[in-house]
């Protein structure tokens, strides 16, 4: 990306980063994965009960393996050979963790969050209990608007996190959503982050650089 690019990419950045404090979102611009990483860690301090939402994203700027090796209590949904009753029990725990890190499916320039889940459990978290919500997403997330949120899950996001878990459904084979009804549909709850009542409990660290899906 040449200079010039860079430039008006970062007015998109800078608008949208605008328009999320106007809604009661802290909203900050980290130029790297490993800027993004420092931001977030200084969010949280040792003890704390962290957790996390399904998120490519966490694991390419390492914040999953900073919690991990940190000195907090760490709900660890990755945890190898865990029963569906444990993952459970984590998913719900998580509700009163002091810091919820996760990703967004898709951010407007209006300055909104865009997420669609199958379980529920991670846009559940975003909306209600943890005290603080860490997003971080690369800035490949941001969209002009709603439509174009809808638009960017239906054919990038939700078909690659489909096609990664191997899951049996048509947009993992066709790269598209087809609006399909099938058991393991991974795209059940759709939620859209909007105006916050408590200010800054939801923080968004927009990354210059293309994460996750």
């Amino acid at each position: 990306m040449d200079d010039f690019a860079k430039s008006t990419l970062r007015l998109h950045i800078d608008k949208t980063i605008k328009n999320l404090k106007s809604n009661n979102m802290e909203a900050s611009f980290a130029p790297t994965r490993e800027d993004a990483l420092k931001q977030a860690a200084a969010l949280i301090k040792e003890g704390d009960t962290v957790s996390c939402g399904g998120s490519m994203t966490l694991f390419e700027t390492g914040v999953i393996d900073f919690l991990k090796n940190g000195k907090f209590n760490y709900l660890d949904r990755y945890q190898k050979d865990l029963s569906r009753e444990q993952t459970e029990k984590i998913f719900r725990d998580s509700f009163f963790a002091d810091a919820y890190f996760v990703s967004t499916n898709a951010v407007t320039e209006d300055g909104e969050l865009y997420n669609v889940d199958g379980n529920g459990n991670r846009v559940a978290a975003m909306i209600y209990g943890p005290k603080s919500v860490i997003v971080i997403t690369g800035y490949n997330k941001i969209v002009k608007d709603r439509e174009d949120a809808i638009s960017r899950v239906k054919n990038i996001a939700a078909p690659a996190n489909a096609a990664r878990v191997g899951s049996p459904t048509p947009c993992a084979k066709t790269g598209e959503c087809v609006n399909c009804n099938c058991d393991a549909k991974i795209c059940c709850s759709y939620v859209l982050l909007g105006k916050q009542r408590v200010k800054g409990r939801i923080k968004v660290i927009i990354v210059g650089e293309p994460l996750g899906y």
